[in-house]
């Protein structure tokens, strides 16, 4: 079955708009879990203009179902994830001004960095995820990290899911079978919706969990937050 990790960062940027504390991100955190989801993701950035690193500190002990935090592994990053010590690391090549994800890891080039941050964080218990293109190669040197898991950069499903869904589909069904061919769990994320999560879920073989947070947050502005989890939940059954 595939678990559905609910992004913060949204209601985090929302709040930053205006200071003080509304919305709460501490409440979306709990009230996400309360709704259903299955695992909460956050993406802290060096300059914190969503998620602050004191925000990763004050979600942690508040909240029972799995936490992911993402974000580039700079020393401040690592530093922050062992203390923390969450569930999940997601490994993520942005550069600190770039304003979202673009691209997964080239995992050749950087595949020694990668080998000793993964070995760092498995050696605390946290199991890591490497954030990588739907590029067979990129998946099996990916494997050469011992990472637990890769995850899918799915932006450029998203974007040609409206003019030929077998064709964009079809990258991600070579790579989550490449995966499971090494030995990777396999999770996923980026502009996935409520309009192409079904179709990704039913054509993806072993996808263990989606981080979606862009969609679903703007989403709960018309259908409100609980209904959107559930509706959202009813996508990756």
């Amino acid at each position: 079955m595939t678990r559905l990790s609910v992004n913060i960062n949204k209601i985090a940027t929302l709040r930053n708009a205006r200071g003080g504390n509304i919305p709460n991100v501490l409440k979306a955190a709990i009230d996400c879990q309360r709704f259903g989801a299955e695992g909460i993701t956050v993406h802290p950035r060096p300059d914190e203009r969503h998620i602050r690193y004191q925000d990763v500190y004050d979600i942690k002990p508040i909240i029972t179902t799995e936490f992911n935090i993402e974000g580039y592994p700079s020393e401040s990053f690592i530093q922050l994830v062992l203390s923390i010590a969450p569930n999940q690391v997601t490994l993520v090549p942005d550069p600190p001004s770039a304003l979202t994800s673009s691209a997964g890891w080239d995992t050749i080039k950087n595949k020694e960095f990668l080998k000793a941050v993964v070995a760092t964080f498995q050696e605390h218990g946290i199991r890591t995820s490497i954030f990588v293109d739907p590029n067979p190669e990129m998946v099996k040197h990916a494997a050469d990290t011992k990472t637990d898991r890769i995850e899918l950069y799915t932006e450029p499903y998203a974007t040609n899911f409206t003019d030929n869904q077998i064709k964009a589909i079809e990258p991600f069904i070579i790579a989550a079978e490449t995966a499971k061919k090494v030995g990777l769990g396999l999770n996923a994320g980026h502009d996935l919706s409520l309009e192409n999560l079904r179709f990704f879920v039913d054509n993806i073989p072993n996808l263990l969990e989606v981080s979606i947070g862009h969609a679903l947050i703007a989403d709960a502005l018309y259908f409100g937050l609980e209904n959107t989890i559930q509706m959202y939940l009813n996508q990756v059954r």
